[in-house]
């Protein structure tokens, strides 16, 4: 089991959890959890260990938001696509074509370098470093969400790798 799926089997995904994360709100929220997130780390230097309480309070929402929305059966958004998509290559990676993974694996090097920068500005209290590598983690997720419903329109039509 490698890491994505591992992920996956930590926050319960069952077939309904799955349906009820693509829907929209369940992607654009875990989206706004980003810098809460990172305001409740920041806070420490404020509130000092008081910031472990909206550290919590984040981590249960990110782990609860999969379980919370109205499920979606036939995705027609962009975000219910890319999560069906998410779906699909989690359950058989090899039928994914080679630029889709191709693609997949420079946004796991563009989200990593985001987190790297992210951890440093966190650590470190510095602004910029934080902002750009969330933005890093943001954009490489958006244009993962972006392959991955590209990948389910081409599945869905029958077209292969």
């Amino acid at each position: 089991m490698d890491g994505v799926a591992k992920v996956a089997s930590a926050f319960r995904m069952s077939d309904e959890a799955w349906r009820r994360h693509a829907n929209p709100w369940s992607v654009w929220t875990r989206f706004a959890a980003i810098p809460l997130m990172l305001l409740a780390i920041w806070s420490r230097q404020w509130i000092g260990w008081w910031c472990l309480a909206g550290v919590a309070a984040v981590a249960v929402w990110l782990w609860l938001n999969p379980h919370v929305f109205p499920p979606v059966s036939v995705p027609r958004s962009w975000a219910a696509k890319g999560i069906y998509g998410e779906r699909m290559w989690l359950e058989d990676r090899g039928a994914v074509s080679p630029d889709h993974r191709a693609v997949l694996r420079l946004l796991v090097c563009t989200g990593l370098a985001g987190f790297a920068l992210v951890a440093y500005g966190l650590v470190a209290l510095e602004v910029w470093p934080t902002v750009f590598g969330a933005t890093l983690v943001v954009f490489g997720q958006l244009w993962r969400i972006d392959r991955l419903g590209l990948l389910y329109e081409e599945r869905s039509r029958g077209v292969t790798g």
